[in-house]
């Protein structure tokens, strides 16, 4: 499904603290107006914060995306890019958090620029993250 969104993952740490998309734009994702389709500019962005801290956090843990707010700045008449990057200081933060409450909501801004930083589009996208245990166990009183 990623594919089809037209985002392309063009640099990945070693550690997946930083992920870099590039979305072209091309015949598959040009709007009316000929700019980048905004559910396209969305799509891109959408799995690579989840997919990340899974990583990082290890199997020990649950996170899933909960919400995105996206504000579109101005039209994408080029290649758009983002950068998506977890510091050690944030992935310390997060264990802490989940650590001392079960559960945590995290939040994290993201801007789809051109080449030169120039902001197509804002997002926060916020995540839940969780021990897997207190999850199983939090899933489990609801049924």
């Amino acid at each position: 499904m990623y594919k089809r969104s037209c985002g392309k993952i063009i640099f990945a740490s070693e550690d997946l603290h930083v992920v870099k998309i590039k979305i072209p734009l091309s015949y598959k994702n040009k709007n009316y107006v000929g700019s980048i389709f905004g559910g396209s500019l969305f799509a891109a962005t959408d799995p690579i914060y989840m997919i990340q801290l899974m990583q990082i956090l290890g199997k020990d843990f649950v996170v899933w995306d909960k919400k995105t707010n996206i504000k579109f700045k101005r039209p994408a008449y080029e290649h758009a890019f983002a950068t998506f990057e977890f510091t050690t200081s944030e992935i310390n933060e997060i264990r802490q958090k989940v650590e001392a409450e079960n559960e945590v909501d995290y939040t994290k801004i993201l801007h789809i620029t051109d080449k030169n930083g120039t902001i197509f589009a804002e997002l926060d996208k916020t995540l839940y993250i969780s021990t897997k245990g207190f999850y199983k166990q939090k899933r489990s009183l609801k049924k």
